[in-house]
């Protein structure tokens, strides 16, 4: 008998009964549950569970934390219900049937970012490194920059902008590449499209704007011109091109015979798109894409930007309670391509860091009353500050409730320190304290005093609000 035996069966029973499942999967630390009917499951009872370490539910699923035993837990779970496992890809899919029409389109654009997050994070701490080392001026009684004194560094401050040019710079082939591998289409078709879009022979986006209308250059088909602008870091005119690709193999695939389809489909799905892309998409693309980033960054400088900076750093962490977080990612990869920077992502890396402060709290707090409780929260809060908040926020803020809010509270105090006083990232970076290599030189000094910010006001606040009685109201029972 395994260890997990009776937990499982008490997650089956409480759970609704097999009957009520309609998939599970499990990710690196869930369970995740696609039912029939949310309201069949017990959620006190499973929180109960030894091995369970709490639940909530999104994007159509049911998920319970078990932590990194979970595989072991999961092969049990199957065992003891005779439900058969699916891998995540299908409980997603089965999960969009407990989704609306807004939800579904939401999840899908998340689930495109998803795959590029790792890229843009290296990216972002090459582009942090090389900040440090090419734009701060550390040396000689504040005179010169390492890559200024010492050759060698300046050798890998040139090299290492071979990695981050491949990251953002041709970001539209990764794109358009993950919405083939999500659609279900030929992979190549989609990196073969996002090369087009950054292909060199193009006028590079970035030059768009300096160049006067009658210098771009441009395709002669006799009748008509098509302008050749490049969409270097452009983000929604790959998404567009990226979709019209996928329903244009789909389509065709269901109408030409299979015998010749290896050689009529690339062709009449790719070739269209390549042309439409290039002379509807693309421009119509551009000027959405300019006019969010516009916006956002409008808001954020114009007189009332610490309202939007307290508005969006109170609310983001509910944000990723909902997966909608992923959306923020096209807006920064806009900002950056547009005005070489984004102000939006420092808060982003603020509130991550106050989520972790709350839990730094809780620590001390139930150091005595819980001490196995530290087995979750101790990890939960190293991940925070390295960027990763679910961890600590399913496990031990939201169980608790007050040290959410008091992390919500802190991370807009420190955003509107950030916003008010014009801090800029360089690109998307670990969205916690190694954060602070993405910040543009000019600006570590007053992000380093919204990172204390954020680290002191959450703890502070949690630690008063877990002597009145709203902590009581909501402190789960042992």
């Amino acid at each position: 008998m395994s260890k997990f035996t009776e937990d499982s069966k008490q997650l089956l029973e409480y759970i609704g009964g097999k009957e009520n499942i309609v998939a599970v999967s499990h990710c690196a630390t869930r369970m995740r549950f696609v039912l029939k009917d949310d309201k069949n499951a017990d959620i006190k009872k499973i929180k109960n569970i030894k091995s369970v370490k709490g639940t909530f539910s999104q994007a159509g699923q049911f998920q319970v934390i078990i932590g990194n035993d979970v595989p072991d837990f999961y092969n049990e779970f199957v065992a003891v219900s005779g439900v058969d496992g699916v891998s995540k890809d299908k409980a997603k899919v089965a999960a969009k049937g407990n989704m609306n029409f807004v939800q579904r389109m939401l999840a899908n654009l998340a689930e495109i970012f998803t795959p590029l997050i790792p890229a843009l994070v290296v990216g972002g701490l090459i582009l942090g490194f090389r900040n440090v080392i090419g734009d701060i001026k550390l040396l000689e009684e504040g005179t010169k920059t390492i890559t200024q004194v010492y050759p060698f560094w300046a050798g890998v401050h040139s090299f290492l902008w071979l990695i981050g040019e491949a990251v953002f710079f041709y970001l539209p082939v990764g794109i358009t590449w993950s919405i083939s591998k999500k659609m279900g289409t030929t992979q190549i078709l989609g990196i073969v499209l996002g090369l087009t879009l950054v292909s060199p022979q193009l006028l590079n986006a970035y030059d768009v704007a300096k160049t006067a209308a009658d210098k771009i250059p441009f395709w002669d088909f006799g009748f008509f011109h098509i302008q050749m602008i490049g969409y270097q870091a452009q983000v929604i005119p790959a998404i567009l091109a990226g979709f019209l690709l996928a329903i244009l193999e789909i389509n065709v695939r269901k109408i030409v015979p299979e015998y010749i389809s290896m050689i009529l489909v690339p062709f009449l799905a790719l070739v269209p798109t390549v042309i439409i892309a290039h002379t509807v998409l693309g421009p119509i693309g551009w000027a959405i894409g300019s006019a969010i980033s516009s916006v956002v960054y409008s808001s954020l400088t114009s007189a009332f930007g610490w309202l939007f900076a307290a508005v969006f750093g109170f609310f983001y962490a509910p944000l990723v309670i909902t997966g909608l977080h992923h959306m923020s990612n096209a807006i920064d990869l806009q900002l950056m391509a547009q005005f070489g920077g984004t102000n939006l992502w420092p808060m982003i890396a603020l509130s991550n860091i106050a989520q972790g402060s709350a839990v730094v709290a809780m620590i001390f707090i139930n150091k005595k009353t819980k001490p196995e409780e530290e087995q979750v929260s101790i990890p939960a809060a190293i991940s925070c500050y390295l960027g990763v908040t679910e961890p600590a926020m399913f496990g031990i803020n939201l169980k608790y409730v007050y040290p959410f809010l008091a992390a919500m509270v802190g991370s807009a105090i420190a955003a509107v320190i950030s916003v008010g006083s014009g801090v800029m990232a360089n690109s998307i970076g670990v969205g916690g304290l190694p954060g602070i290599l993405s910040i543009q030189p000019k600006y570590m000094w007053i992000f380093s005093l919204a990172m204390v910010v954020a680290m002191v006001v959450p703890f502070i606040l949690t630690l008063l609000l877990s002597k009145t009685k709203f902590a009581a109201k909501f402190t789960p029972e042992d």
